[in-house]
């Protein structure tokens, strides 16, 4: 095998390996509706994603974490996305054959997400079973991203040093997750946000399209 710069892939999943924007906007605009709340654009929820459900939320519900209705709109948001996490999600173009050619070639790879851990396994199971060697999302007891807790317990489970791993996301959350694990990212641009936006926050590895990712390996 010819030498290369890592062993392990750690990936963000939002953005990154699924399209889960529509039934996000979904299952949000289905808790604002039932308590007679502004519903949200598209362009809105991207903006808003990437730092769990309660942030999403927070910024979706007007006045924030300090509506009387908050917690009552972010119950209702997880009924609604346990059940339909995967009405309009898809695998971005190219993902799934990065994701079988990296296996082929011996890498391990890990999905590490700030999104509901049941939603992260069950997409997981779903669309990359077999491929990933562990998936884990937000669940109480661990810190959620930007914190390195996650990526490093998904190193420790692939039994990987994080000198030889690397991170691919699509947010500044992704980037200074990377950091935070003291670890390189590369940032992907097909998901929820700009070159220049990444640029601003400190991105400085790009790929475009998933099969560019391997260039980086």
């Amino acid at each position: 095998m010819q030498d290369r710069n890592y062993d392990a892939v750690i990936f963000d999943m939002d953005g990154t390996l699924l399209d889960t924007l529509e039934d996000l906007k979904d299952a949000v605009n289905h808790a604002l509706r039932v308590l007679a709340m502004p519903e949200r654009t598209l362009e809105e929820i991207r903006q808003f994603v990437g730092n769990g459900a309660e942030r999403l939320l927070e910024l979706a519900v007007p006045g924030g974490a300090g509506n009387p209705q908050y917690g009552r709109a972010l119950a209702l948001f997880r009924e609604y996305y346990a059940v339909h996490c995967n009405d309009k999600t898809r695998p971005y173009d190219g993902v799934i054959p990065l994701l079988q050619k990296l296996a082929e070639e011996g890498y391990a790879l890990a999905i590490v997400s700030n999104k509901p851990d049941f939603a992260v396994k069950e997409l997981c199971g779903i669309y990359f079973s077999g491929l990933a060697g562990t998936a884990a999302g937000q669940r109480e007891g661990v810190a959620k991203k930007p914190a390195p807790d996650t990526v490093q317990a998904a190193l420790r489970e692939l039994g990987v040093p994080k000198e030889r791993a690397v991170y691919v996301g699509d947010s500044e959350v992704d980037v200074m997750t990377a950091a935070n694990a003291e670890i390189p990212c590369i940032s992907v641009l097909w998901g929820f946000r700009e070159r220049d936006f990444l640029l601003a926050h400190g991105a400085c590895r790009f790929a475009e399209r998933p099969e560019e990712i391997r260039n980086y390996l």
